[in-house]
């Protein structure tokens, strides 16, 4: 096996890892994630494991990361595809209800927020980036309303802060009354804020 095999095989087995790691930790969240039950997952041995993460914490803030990647792919990259002003706002929080939907075994990087939000360490500072990045990214659609005079002129972050509560809401409600009604509910938020603050 050449160089350039091998190195191609231990990225595709590493990406299998995350994978599994990523579906337990839906579940069970990032402190969820040992080792053990992770290499039988896999078929792996645990020092095949820690071949590829030489720590829990590496393997955890790989995770945090695809959880991330997975976001913005299911969320923010499609609405791209719309045109600045209230249509990608609306398109944002549109995949974003969506992304509660195929969320239901929990979400990954809302739950490391519990979880680290406390805990001072290279994963709490990774979860901390991921926040700040996406309310930047709901800022800017936000500030780009606003320049198109479909948003009344306002406070970025506290549109973004009022806005974020919505599918917060929504995906906290989901698990305990039903993905639908809290769905339901949420749309009629969602319409109340675009309402109010219309120019």
């Amino acid at each position: 096996m050449n160089a350039l095999t091998a190195t191609a095989k231990g990225a595709a087995t590493r990406e299998a890892i995350i994978e599994h790691a990523y579906r337990i930790a839906c579940c069970a969240g990032l402190e969820g994630l040992s080792i053990g039950p992770l290499a039988d997952a896999v078929g792996m041995s645990k020092s095949g494991v820690f071949a590829h993460f030489g720590s829990r914490e590496e393997l955890q803030l790989a995770v945090l990361e695809s959880a991330a990647e997975r976001f913005a792919r299911a969320v923010l990259l499609p609405a791209l595809a719309e045109p600045r002003g209230v249509r990608r706002l609306r398109a944002i929080m549109h995949h974003w209800f969506e992304w509660i939907r195929h969320s239901a075994g929990g979400c990954v990087l809302l739950a490391a927020v519990t979880e680290f939000d406390d805990r001072p360490g290279a994963v709490r500072d990774r979860v901390m980036q991921n926040e700040l990045r996406w309310r930047q990214e709901l800022e800017r659609a936000i500030r780009l309303a606003i320049e198109c005079g479909e948003l009344r002129a306002g406070d970025p972050t506290q549109y973004a802060f009022e806005l974020y509560a919505i599918p917060l809401n929504v995906h906290h409600q989901a698990g305990l009354f039903g993905y639908e009604s809290s769905r339901r509910l949420g749309e009629q938020a969602l319409e109340r804020w675009f309402a109010a603050n219309a120019p």
